[in-house]
């Protein structure tokens, strides 16, 4: 067996904790590829248990909810006490404190529920593990107890072989986020990949880096939103689709232009398409004249897409960015000198149009 080491391109701490800032908007992407041999002791425990909570969280919202009467053990008296289930399955076990109870209730199924509670439990207990060295594993850490208050006053239910499946089976077509919740809960049943699982084979994943510089990106950007009072729209849950309508069907080249990220402030709009290249870094560097034919090209045609999203919005005033990665240390040392972001401005037809060229260190700084 061999391995080798690749160092982040862009100087980032870890990919925990930019996931962690983006809020798991970019996920890792289980791949339908033979166990890691050995890895499942090695990886931190986020790269199973991010991912699982998110869609854990999904879950959660999308059960369906109706009255039906409930029966579940509980640790408070709720509705009917079942006294002869309580002599002869807590009472005489020594579980005084668990109590069999009959009531109506606006949930689901409870013995999903029961499942959930067990998975989470399961999750937070191997986060935990790991808490003292891995702040991104005290952060999902806190959300698993988040999750456990949503499911009520329900005790832990370890799945049986096959029994998550039936949860599927009883609902014919179920919908993408109950499927992939249980999915979900599949993994943790049967430990593959969480860092301290016993069990020694870990799941083969891959995380796209364009997909995680852009959930970077608009982290960063919601973050200022939020004190400036701007409404953010994001391309990655279509709210910035834009449908091409072509006279011949059969000759169109493309359906629909998507902005990364759009910010409104009044009748003030702000395009943001991130961009995972070391353009800018380049330019500091080396500047236009000796920048390669087709870096150069590259850069032209980033320039020309984030100026057809510009043309799109009806505002008196367009800033049109594009975000580049930065090292750390490259970024201080722009930003010092006031050139971590460079604009251009253009008048046309009574509005002002700006391009902006912005770098961006991905993720907090290094550790040292």
């Amino acid at each position: 067996m061999g391995g080798f080491v690749v160092h982040p391109r862009f100087g980032w701490a870890g990919v925990g904790k930019v996931l962690g800032e983006t809020g798991w908007h970019a996920m890792p992407e289980f791949l339908e590829l033979p166990l890691v041999p050995g890895s499942g002791r090695e990886i931190p425990p986020w790269v199973l248990a991010g991912p699982v909570l998110v869609r854990l969280e999904a879950l959660i919202r999308r059960l369906k909810r109706g009255y039906q009467e409930t029966e579940a053990t509980l640790t408070k008296p709720r509705g009917s006490i079942l006294w002869q289930r309580y002599v002869t399955e807590s009472l005489s076990r020594g579980r005084w404190q668990q109590l069999p109870c009959r009531f109506w209730d606006l949930n689901t199924d409870p013995r999903l529920r029961q499942h959930l509670r067990w998975v989470l439990d399961k999750v937070h207990m191997d986060l935990l593990r790991v808490g003292a060295r891995d702040p991104v594993a005290v952060s999902l850490a806190g959300l698993c107890l988040q999750l456990r208050q949503q499911l009520g006053n329900v005790l832990p239910l370890a799945p049986r072989p096959g029994e998550l499946a039936q949860h599927l089976g009883g609902r014919g077509l179920a919908d993408e986020a109950f499927r992939r919740g249980i999915e979900a809960m599949s993994w943790v049943v049967t430990e593959r990949g969480l860092g301290g699982g016993r069990e020694l084979d870990g799941l083969a994943w891959s995380l796209p880096l364009d997909q995680l510089w852009e959930g970077y990106v608009e982290s960063v950007v919601r973050r200022e939103a939020a004190v400036t009072g701007g409404e953010v729209k994001v391309g990655r849950l279509g709210e910035t689709t834009f449908p091409i309508h072509w006279s011949d069907s059969l000759h169109r080249s493309l359906g629909h232009l998507v902005p990364d990220i759009v910010v409104r402030r009044g009748r003030r709009v702000q395009i943001v398409d991130a961009k995972y290249k070391a353009h800018l870094a380049e330019l500091d560097a080396v500047g236009w004249k000796r920048f390669a034919d087709e870096t150069r090209d590259a850069h032209r045609a980033d320039v020309h897409q984030v100026l057809a999203y510009a043309a799109l919005f009806d505002a008196d005033e367009v800033v049109a960015s594009l975000v580049y990665p930065l090292r750390w240390e490259t970024y201080q040392a722009l930003k010092a000198q006031g050139r971590d972001v460079s604009t251009a401005e253009l008048a046309h037809s009574g509005r002002m149009l700006r391009l902006e060229l912005r770098g961006l260190p991905f993720g907090a700084q290094p550790l040292a």
